[in-house]
């Protein structure tokens, strides 16, 4: 939509050009601004499969690893190659998935337990050796910090009462065209504007107080 406006106004196209990390960013924008400038981030409100385990984010030693098994050979050789825990494969807890499932809250400890010993990248490397679908959990002051998003330019700055607050633009704007970023609003900035829009008028103190003493009155 954006290329098409500015092929009506310029007479020039536009080179549309989207980026899946970038369109992930631009939903992630709530969240990310509870982290912003290394502020908490909100809690996660899960990724874990329903019925499929183990399958969703397990903590190493500094950050958070996704893995998602599909059958019983990938879970062999998560117990074999990754874990070094062979004996795993056989419990009885552990049988299939659905066992797997059900008892996810003790098998979830045992393999945060063994990645604990290494860095996320480190079990990130063993996953990716064994076949085992696999991504580093990226936490919000990653985002802010991711080194694609800056080689790609992707952050400019608005203005806000506070100041210039950095904020990522929208993805699939070409780099040739910049973006129209206005100052963010202040709270009730634009109140009498809109009021006006709609045919009413903002009262005035005079007139509130006239009506109050109406009230009161009465």
């Amino acid at each position: 939509m954006a290329a098409l406006l500015q092929r009506q106004k310029t007479g020039k196209g536009c080179r549309i050009d989207v980026s899946m990390l970038e369109s992930m960013v631009e939903w992630m924008g709530f969240p990310l601004y509870y982290a912003y400038q290394g502020q908490s981030a909100p809690p996660r409100q899960g990724a874990s499969h329903a019925s499929i385990y183990p399958y969703g984010p397990f903590e190493a030693s500094d950050g958070k690893v996704m893995l998602g098994l599909q059958n019983e050979r990938e879970w062999g050789i998560l117990c074999h190659q990754v874990l070094e825990m062979p004996q795993l494969e056989k419990d009885g807890r552990f049988g299939n998935t659905t066992l797997r499932s059900q008892n996810r809250t003790e098998l979830y400890q045992i393999i945060c337990d063994r990645f604990k010993e290494n860095t996320a990248v480190e079990v990130v490397e063993k996953l990716e050796k064994a076949g085992i679908a696999n991504a580093k959990l990226n936490s919000m002051n990653d985002v802010w910090e991711h080194p694609q998003l800056e080689a790609r330019n992707r952050f400019a700055e608005v203005e806000t009462e506070a100041g210039f607050v950095k904020t990522s633009i929208p993805p699939g704007m070409s780099g040739d065209v910049q973006a129209r970023l206005e100052p963010v609003p202040a709270i009730g900035q634009h109140n009498e504007k809109i009021l006006r829009e709609f045919g009413l008028e903002k009262k005035t103190t005079q007139q509130e107080k006239s009506e109050k003493d109406v009230k009161m009155s009465v």
